[in-house]
């Protein structure tokens, strides 16, 4: 099982790398990728932080061209909608729950997609995927420690998960101040994942000495 799992966070890492790097920077380019599912369509969120205060801050023409809430909330339910129907008749299928989670969450309606991933997961709590795509919209519902505690969780089943390692990294880094902490997960991402493709070693390796640099270490000293 761990194995297997690894082999997956491993695969996926490449994608999930832009999504967490544009996270701790705060940058609205990422696109935010977990797992094996590709295509979140979206711009990442800045944490707690609608729509339309993330379009106020982008160049205008870019800004224009961005749903609001409501708009996107009513493209997930249209896009929900079968899998919904699904659902009457196998309200208990773990994977059809998971899935629209994940409809609500590019929508960036993160409170129905942490409902439904709730869901999800008392049907297999062991779901690492479920488990980070959950984390990660806690995070952006401004809920960093539960967003840890979910990070936490996949890791007590898959222990050297990088997408988790990473992740939970990034967050306690930039949410919390804990560069010290962040810099021990991602040493153990690159000792427990020797296949991790060079350029994502090379990223990780390029976080590890900002998080170790004397600026970055006053800061979390300060907090």
């Amino acid at each position: 099982m761990d194995s297997q799992n690894s082999s997956s966070s491993t695969t996926s890492f490449s994608a999930t790398m832009l999504y967490a790097i544009c996270l701790m920077v705060g940058l609205l380019i990422g696109y935010l990728v977990h797992g094996n599912t590709v295509g979140i369509e979206k711009p990442v969120p800045v944490p707690g932080k609608g729509s339309e205060q993330i379009a106020a801050t982008m160049p205008h023409g870019i800004a224009s061209q961005m749903p609001t809430l409501e708009q996107m909330k009513g493209m997930a339910d249209k896009k929900a909608e079968p899998f919904l129907q699904q659902l009457k008749a196998d309200p208990n299928n773990a994977k059809l729950l998971f899935r629209v989670g994940k409809v609500y969450e590019s929508a960036h309606q993160f409170e129905q997609a942490v409902a439904y991933f709730d869901q999800s997961l008392a049907q297999d709590p062991k779901d690492i995927n479920v488990l980070a795509e959950k984390a990660s919209c806690l995070y952006y519902l401004g809920d960093a420690d539960s967003a840890i505690a979910a990070f936490n969780k996949a890791l007590q089943y898959s222990p050297n998960d990088a997408r988790a390692l990473f992740n939970l990294g990034v967050i306690r880094w930039q949410s919390k101040g804990d560069a010290k902490g962040a810099v021990e997960l991602w040493q153990q991402l690159l000792k427990t994942n020797p296949k991790l493709p060079s350029q994502n070693k090379a990223q990780v390796e390029t976080l590890i000495k900002k998080a170790n640099s004397p600026t970055h270490q006053q800061t979390a000293t300060a907090q």
